[in-house]
């Protein structure tokens, strides 16, 4: 039997630490929540178990989705890659519903912008999930590897577009209501376009 470390390449390693480094880095930023305050909690405090599952919930999702993607441990532990594929669509389901319900109440108190291009944003990651959890059950698997790329590459966005408007922030590049929603719609749109543009460029090869 082949160790389980000689399943996953260095690239591959190395990838998943840095998701894990930059999630960890992410969610301690959010500790201060855990007081369950209401003065850490400002706004959200009312819909306070709404917002730590949506936090915790979606951590899980960013630490599971690079597994999906290891191609000897999907090959070698098929059931497995299925019961983690199964954790990942429960993480993004309990995620994106809690993100569903805070982009139509609190986000409204930022502005009207803010909110809708998290509802947008959220919608893009249920239905991306959802088709390649589909594509999987109807064995279209090359489908579904695009599938869960898009779904993975919108849940990193959440990380990517938070840690680059808490730097912008920083900096003193302009007040959160200003710049988060550009900088929200531009999280998850032009990684999905640079990936389409990918797979065009494959597809012709």
């Amino acid at each position: 039997m082949i160790p389980w470390y000689r399943l996953i390449s260095i690239r591959q390693f190395l990838f998943w630490i840095f998701i894990f480094a930059i999630t960890h880095y992410f969610m301690r930023g959010a500790d201060h929540f855990l007081t369950m305050t209401k003065e850490a909690l400002g706004k959200y405090f009312t819909l306070r178990w709404v917002l730590i599952a949506h936090i915790t919930a979606g951590g899980g999702a960013l630490i599971l989705g690079p597994l999906q993607f290891w191609n000897r441990f999907r090959i070698r532990f098929t059931k497995l890659h299925r019961w983690i594929g199964v954790g990942y669509l429960l993480a993004i389901l309990v995620s994106s519903v809690c993100a569903v319900i805070l982009s139509y109440t609190t986000a409204y108190a930022v502005n009207w912008a803010y909110a809708f291009s998290l509802q947008v944003w959220v919608s893009v990651w249920i239905i991306s999930t959802v088709i390649a959890y589909w594509a999987a059950l109807k064995k279209k698997f090359v489908l579904h590897q695009e599938w869960m790329t898009r779904s993975y590459i919108v849940s990193v966005a959440f990380i990517v577009s938070g840690l680059t408007l808490k730097y912008l922030l920083w900096i003193g590049f302009g007040t959160f209501e200003a710049i988060s929603p550009s900088l929200f719609w531009m999280g998850w749109s032009v990684p999905l376009f640079v990936y389409q543009v990918v797979l065009g460029m494959k597809a012709k090869k």
